[in-house]
């Protein structure tokens, strides 16, 4: 809990803001003065519950309740807009591009499985237990889902932009683990994380909290929720500044992605100093936290049954200055857990 309110304290310091995208609504046009919210909404199993309405919701904004217009729920093998994988917009008489006329929205859900890799044994175990559990994952794809794959040990790396080619992906999730160079890439098709990847910056990322705001700032430029599985050790949520900037950088460019981080920690141990940076990691963004050293298969099975739908939630804004902003949801009259993401920033 204290690490917690001490996320939320970094939050509020100074630092350059990114502006929210609203960029694949559900609604496609956000009304002024209303705000969309991705909450993942759990049984005590930890199943799904997709049958909710807007007044079973209760959302506070800054301590004040909140009108709630409507809540959608979004299965896993639906797209939240009217899905295309065209290519870019084709040129009218003149020449000139035509512009978008919505929009681009992936067929389903995009995944991405984030790796990072350490050799000392305590983390290097979990990650080997992982990488099998990631490939029964894989096995288990939709097929409307989109996954990519990227890594981190000295630097950031990409293994794989998305894709539902299982093969690739098994190859790359076997690599995500390894300390060996990144994947080359050609012509890229829709949706694409190596079309925002920038890889100078990637080979300078030296904190995962700074590489997750590089994946997160691929991630803005594709409309629509995003789930990304972090099979890792730990962040460095520090007093230092120039990585409280990157914890915040991180958050931040999640929010803005619309990401929601799922950890699943990968040590070897009933307890670490470092889980907690995961817990509050996964808390703001949405997510849950996981241990993986005793029942990996149930807390990948957790996992897997709370993305498998969500809803997006549409509330009235109070009226107020712009900026930071806390969000509580919570089901009214109903029994559940729903993750959501705790702040948003105008």
């Amino acid at each position: 809990m204290h690490a917690l309110l001490a996320a939320l304290l970094f939050l509020t310091a100074p630092a350059t803001q990114v502006p929210v995208s609203r960029e694949g609504s559900v609604k496609r046009e956000l009304l002024v003065g209303r705000v969309e919210i991705d909450a993942y909404v759990t049984s005590a199993s930890g199943d799904p519950i997709p049958d909710l309405l807007a007044k079973d919701f209760r959302v506070e904004i800054d301590g004040r309740v909140v009108p709630v217009e409507s809540a959608e729920w979004i299965p896993a093998e639906r797209s939240e807009g009217a899905p295309s994988a065209s290519p870019a917009p084709d040129a009218d008489s003149t020449g000139e591009a035509a512009p978008p006329s919505g929009p681009r929205y992936p067929p389903g859900r995009l995944l991405v499985f984030f790796f990072q890799s350490d050799f000392q044994r305590a983390r290097l175990t979990g990650l080997m237990r992982m990488v099998r559990q990631a490939r029964l994952l894989v096995d288990d794809l939709l097929p409307t889902d989109r996954v990519a794959v990227v890594s981190y040990d000295s630097h950031l790396k990409l293994r794989s932009d998305f894709t539902d080619d299982k093969d690739a992906l098994y190859g790359a999730i076997f690599e995500g683990i390894k300390a060996g160079p990144s994947a080359a890439f050609g012509e890229s098709r829709f949706p694409s994380l190596a079309d925002g990847w920038d890889d100078a910056a990637a080979r300078r990322a030296y904190t995962p909290d700074r590489a997750l705001a590089l994946v997160s700032k691929s991630l803005a430029r594709i409309p629509g929720a995003k789930t990304l599985l972090f099979f890792g050790w730990g962040l460095h949520i520090r007093q230092d500044p120039k990585q409280v900037a990157d914890w915040q950088a991180a958050l931040r460019g999640l929010a803005a992605a619309r990401t929601s981080l799922f950890a699943l920690d990968v040590t070897d141990a009933d307890y670490h100093t470092l889980e907690t940076t995961l817990e509050v990691a996964a808390d703001l963004t949405g997510g849950t936290y996981e241990k993986t050293h005793v029942f990996p298969g149930l807390a990948v099975s957790r996992v897997a049954r709370a993305i498998s739908g969500r809803y997006v939630l549409v509330v009235v804004r109070p009226e107020g200055r712009g900026g930071f902003h806390s969000v509580s949801v919570a089901l009214a009259g109903k029994k559940g857990r729903v993750n959501a993401r705790p702040f948003f920033e105008d």
